[in-house]
């Protein structure tokens, strides 16, 4: 496994659509792990193909919950709305508040191909919903109703 750069916002990539995976191999294993390094190294929960300069339609989220990695990713259902804080690695130190769904149901499939249903629900299905822009080359700023001073972020002293 290895670290790989985080393209930041104003590159290109992050401004396109991704193409399906259709060869599930160690390639594909390679890139899940470097990814799902990547952002626990950066701090984040979840981390998109582009995001290390691929385009295809893969992400990784974590949540503290463990480890999920989502091919091909369809959101098929959403319900309620949720606004909380928001940032992204491709963009670093830019925060907002942003409406998403409270629950959303995905199909995707895993690294051997194997199919899979998942409801979600409130920051999962936030992070279900971040990645997945990024696959459709959308960036969290677009959802943002409110920007956030990340002083507003940091726990206060008691």
């Amino acid at each position: 496994m290895a670290i790989r750069n985080i393209v930041k916002e104003g590159d290109p990539v992050l401004n396109k659509v991704c193409r399906p995976v259709e060869r599930f191999d160690e390639k594909l294993a390679t890139l899940l792990d470097d990814m799902y390094e990547t952002m626990v190294a950066g701090e984040g929960v979840g981390l998109a193909a582009p995001q290390v300069g691929v385009l295809r339609r893969i992400f990784v989220i974590d949540i503290g919950e463990g480890r999920q990695d989502f091919v091909n990713p369809k959101i098929i259902k959403t319900k309620g709305v949720q606004e909380g804080s928001e940032g992204c690695l491709s963009c670093p130190g830019e925060f907002g508040i942003t409406k998403r769904p409270m629950y959303v149901t995905v199909c995707a499939q895993n690294r051997y191909g194997d199919q899979f249903t998942i409801n979600a629900e409130g920051l999962f299905a936030k992070a279900i919903c971040h990645e997945n822009d990024h696959l459709d080359g959308i960036l969290f700023k677009e959802h943002v109703i409110r920007p956030i001073d990340p002083e507003e972020l940091r726990p206060k002293k008691r």
